[in-house]
């Protein structure tokens, strides 16, 4: 969805929200599950929940990358999609304990990043 938002933005595109957006997910940065998936090579196998443990609604997350792009664009909305996953957010506390791992970059700075990224291509 970041990639997606991002890209229509940056093309002079109108992002689509389904629903109202009150739909929530876990968003973490990339280079922060890259920390993760080098900490968790060192393991002898197991099963980790990498994110946030921060639920994010669609709408605040589009709110967060018009901030961070700076591109002040309203989306365009459609019909909420039939059997689509209300809330997820993640339990993070076992990767902390064994892998020694959090998240070291908010939202907004993981979306500042990306976003630097994105524009350059």
């Amino acid at each position: 969805m970041v990639a997606i938002f991002m890209g229509l933005l940056r093309d002079g595109g109108t992002p689509t929200i389904f629903g109202e957006g009150l739909q929530t997910r876990d968003y973490v940065y990339v280079g922060d599950v890259v920390g993760a998936m080098l900490r968790a090579v060192a393991q002898d196998g197991g099963v980790f929940n990498i994110g946030t443990g921060v639920e994010t609604s669609v709408v605040g997350l589009f709110d967060a990358i018009r901030i961070a792009s700076g591109i002040d664009r309203e989306p365009a909305f459609a019909p909420a999609r039939l059997g689509e996953l209300q809330r997820s957010v993640l339990d993070t506390s076992l990767a902390e304990r064994e892998l020694g791992w959090r998240p070291e970059r908010t939202l907004a700075d993981g979306l500042a990043a990306t976003w630097e990224w994105i524009s350059s291509e």
